[in-house]
């Protein structure tokens, strides 16, 4: 098998178990947010990750093969991080500050991930697998840009016990774009907590 095709099924595989430990943990940190925008995104972003299982399983299915995970012990280490922050940080007023951080760490292993996979698809010449890991990559940085935007608009200012009601958003203010010029529109979530095997 050639090198890059065993590397890219490996990898898929591992992706294929992070996006559902996800999936199981997105309930949890709901449960452990006040904040109704942050449980919102993450909503909508759970709904995006069950599409993105499924675009996985896809993938698989471009390269003649059946669905497998393996073990992804980095979403593992990260998620335990993230329920022990949680804990920490439970009452205080960086809670959504710190959840955030949580998610975006997440969030970033995760582009990191999924762009590899698909500029490794896109040279093994699979398009269907490269369009479809392009498209989970895009909505992926879409929760990252909507983590930012919820940290900058409220948490970070309530996590140094500023409560002006000024400095904070009305709720569906989250979907304005981060960035007018580039026009990223922050739509989602991210996750933390169980499934910790």
């Amino acid at each position: 098998m050639n090198a890059l095709r065993s590397l890219f099924l490996d990898s898929l595989a591992t992706r294929y178990d992070a996006e559902k430990r996800l999936a199981l943990a997105m309930p949890a940190i709901a449960k452990r947010s006040t904040c109704k925008d942050f449980r919102e995104l993450i909503q909508r972003h759970f709904k995006e990750t069950i599409g993105h299982m499924k675009k996985l399983e896809k993938v698989f299915e471009c390269f003649a093969i059946d669905a497998k995970t393996t073990k992804c012990a980095i979403m593992i280490s990260l998620l335990k991080e993230c329920d022990r922050t949680a804990d920490a940080y439970k009452g205080s007023l960086a809670l959504e500050a710190a959840l955030i951080a949580c998610a975006q760490k997440i969030e970033h292993q995760e582009i990191a991930s999924c762009g590899c996979l698909a500029e490794w698809a896109a040279l093994l010449g699979n398009k269907e697998a490269t369009n479809l890991l392009r498209d989970i990559l895009s909505e992926k940085k879409a929760a990252d840009a909507a983590l930012t935007y919820l940290a900058r608009c409220r948490a970070n200012n309530e996590a140094m016990g500023e409560h002006n009601a000024t400095k904070r958003q009305r709720p569906g203010a989250i979907a304005k774009p981060l960035n007018r010029r580039s026009g990223v529109r922050p739509r989602t979530f991210n996750r933390i907590h169980p499934v910790l095997m």
